[in-house]
Formats: C-alpha cells, structure tokens, sequence
C-alpha cells in the first residue's frame, strides 16, 4: 500500500495545479481552432499540443521541461532561445516568395512600410506599463504579425518574455481572419472596397535576380542588425529566382521549413508551462499584441487612403490592400482578397495585396534590427 501510494503521489494528477490545468484546456482549444477552423493549423497544432506537453506536472529529480539543463525539450528549445530557427524560417520563406508584384508596382512596398507604425505605437504603450525599453522594443515587434522576427527579437532583448511573446504574436498570426476584416470594413467605404486596380506589368528574370541583391545590400547597410533575418530571406529568393538551385530551394521551402516550424512550434508551446507563463507580464503582453495588431491593420488601410489623395484613375490603390502591410504571409493578403471578393466577386486583390505583404516581411525584420542596435546602445 505504500508503495502504491507513493506510485500515486508522484502522478502528474496529484501534481496538478489549476494554473496547469488552465493552460492545457488553451493548449487544446489552439488544436481545435486549427483544425475545425483551419486558422493556421501548421502553427497552432504543434504549439497547442507543445502547450499541453509543457504543462504536465513533472516529477522531481528529472530532467524533462523546456527549462531543465540536459533535457532533451531543452536543447530542442535551445533552437528557440538562442535564435537559430528564425533565420531559418526567413530561407524558406525566401524560396517561396515571388517579389513579381512588389516589383511591378513599387508604390506599395509604401503600404509595407505604414504598417510598421503598430510596432513603434506599441513600444510607446508597454513603456507607460511599466516595461523597460528593451522589454518594450521586444514586445512591440508583435505588431508586425512576424512570429519568427519576434521571436529572434525577443530571444536578444527580453528571453524572459520569450514564450509569452511567442505565443502572442503565432496567435494573432491565426486570427488574421478574425481581427482584420471588421478593421477594413470599418475604414472603408463600400465603393471603396470594391475598386479596382491596374493589373500588374510583367516582371523580367533580370529584374527578379538582381532584386535580393541590391535589397539586401540596402536593408543590411541600414539597420545591420537584421543581416542575419534578411541575409537568409534574400538568399532563399536567390536559390528560387536563379533557376540552377531548383533542388536547394525546394529543399528550404518544403522540407527544412517543415521541420524547423514543428520544431519551433512544439518547442515554443512548451516553453508555456504555468509556473512561468502565467504571470501579470503575459496578460499586458497579450493585450498590448492585440494593439499592436490592430495599430497595424488600420495604419495600412489609413495611408492607402491617404496615397489615393494624390493618385488618379487606373493608380489608385484599393485600400483594403493597405491591410496587408502587416507579415503575416499569406494569410494577411489572402484576407484582403476574400473581403473584396465578398463586396465585389470580379475583384481579385490577391496579387495587389501581396506585394505590400512581403513589403511588411522585409520591414518588420527591419524594425527588428533597428530596435536590436538601438536597445544594445
């Protein structure tokens, strides 16, 4: 009997704390969001699942959370923490994406640009709560829906606010088609919404080859400290764009990206247990994340209008792509696309809309590096 009670008395049950019981049922509500709503099911699986894992009550003595040295979780959070699966996420992402429609109308990289605004707007927030500026320049990176950037960001300026932030900014990244759609609809007209734009001119091989370089030099030059973030997403789009590394670049957007995101997504979940995640700093992040998210949102849509203040006739910008300034690829454009389908079926803003949004990737790394130097001085 008292080696059954014993048994007993070291069960994950007997262990259990509300807070870990919490987290479990959120753990599984992100499974279920991803599967029965298919908000990003690549993400939220692995983080959901990670979220459960990391939050069974361990026994003494072992080594087996994210945050026991020598446990297995910890060396493949070691990826997480010290952010090595970030650039790797910018290769991948590099090898799929086609600059074409960015290139064809340069004006809305502009877009890109505005979006950023939600970072810096939330920097100033978390600063009057309380947060110091490397803690806040860490938080206000969620603005730009880049889950990878936020995480490298974090991971230099703020580690303790690691998962917390993390598991912000994946979630918003889910619920693009939740948070932006009343935003566009509430800042634009229904005339609006249902312009359309000039069909974009073809772009060149040359043109799409010499792009990655120069933009690299030019970003890198500017704000050093995402070389690292940039460096591998202007790689990846050479390997795609060059034509004679067909195999490298299938290799870095199908099977490296694959396995670094269920690696950094189960990983991050489980970085999520109770006794470290749910403290008043995780709440404030998550408000501020919801902010920043929508700061970002309305300031794309906002400047597209204010662009059509000086632009006529076949120039002039839907602004619900404006929206899709923020990074999250592609989800953010394929937003803007299904509500100006829904006001106007002829209308397809897909391609428009992910000119700004691979804009919005190059910025938030951008913003990342200008924040990671600046917070170091």
């Amino acid at each position: 009997m008292s080696t059954l009670l014993e048994f007993l008395g070291s069960t994950g049950f007997a262990s259990m704390t509300f807070g870990n019981a919490l987290m479990i049922v959120i753990g599984l509500f992100f499974v279920t969001l991803a599967i029965t709503k298919d908000y990003e099911p690549l993400l939220l699986v692995p983080i959901g699942f990670g979220i459960v894992v990391g939050n069974i009550p361990l026994v003494e003595g072992m080594a087996l959370s994210v945050y026991d040295e020598g446990s297995v979780l910890s060396y493949i959070y070691f990826g997480v923490s010290q952010g090595v699966f970030p650039p790797l996420i910018f290769l991948g992402i590099g090898a799929m994406t086609d600059f074409s429609t960015m290139l064809s109308n340069p004006k809305l990289i502009l877009l890109g640009a505005a979006a950023q605004f939600g970072i810096f707007s939330t920097i100033i927030g978390a600063l009057y709560l309380g947060f110091n500026p490397a803690e806040a320049g860490a938080i206000g990176i969620i603005g730009g829906a880049d889950g990878p950037t936020a995480i490298f960001l974090a991971s230099k300026l703020a580690p303790h606010l690691l998962g917390a932030i993390a598991i912000a900014a994946y979630s918003y990244m889910a619920l693009v088609p939740v948070i932006q759609p009343p935003i566009m609809n509430l800042l634009t007209t229904e005339s609006e919404r249902k312009l359309h734009m000039r069909a974009p001119r073809t772009v060149s091989k040359r043109e799409k080859i010499i792009f990655p370089i120069i933009a690299f030099l030019v970003c890198a030059l500017i704000a050093p400290g995402a070389i690292v973030l940039i460096g591998m997403l202007f790689f990846g789009n050479i390997l795609k764009e060059s034509c004679v590394t067909d195999r490298l670049a299938n290799t870095a957007r199908n099977a490296m990206i694959d396995i670094v995101t269920i690696l950094l997504g189960f990983s991050v979940g489980a970085s999520t247990s109770a006794a470290y995640f749910l403290t008043p700093q995780s709440i404030l992040i998550f408000g501020l994340g919801a902010v920043a998210f929508s700061i970002a949102t309305a300031s794309g849509v906002l400047f597209a209008k204010f662009m059509n203040l000086f632009l006529k006739g076949g120039d002039r910008i839907n602004p619900l792509v404006g929206a899709a300034g923020v990074s999250a690829v592609p989800d953010s454009a394929r937003v803007v696309h299904m509500v100006g389908q829904k006001n106007d079926p002829s209308n397809f803003l897909l391609m428009h809309a992910m000119a700004p949004n691979v804009a919005g990737v190059i910025g938030s790394a951008i913003a990342a590096g200008v924040l990671w130097t600046m917070m170091l001085n």
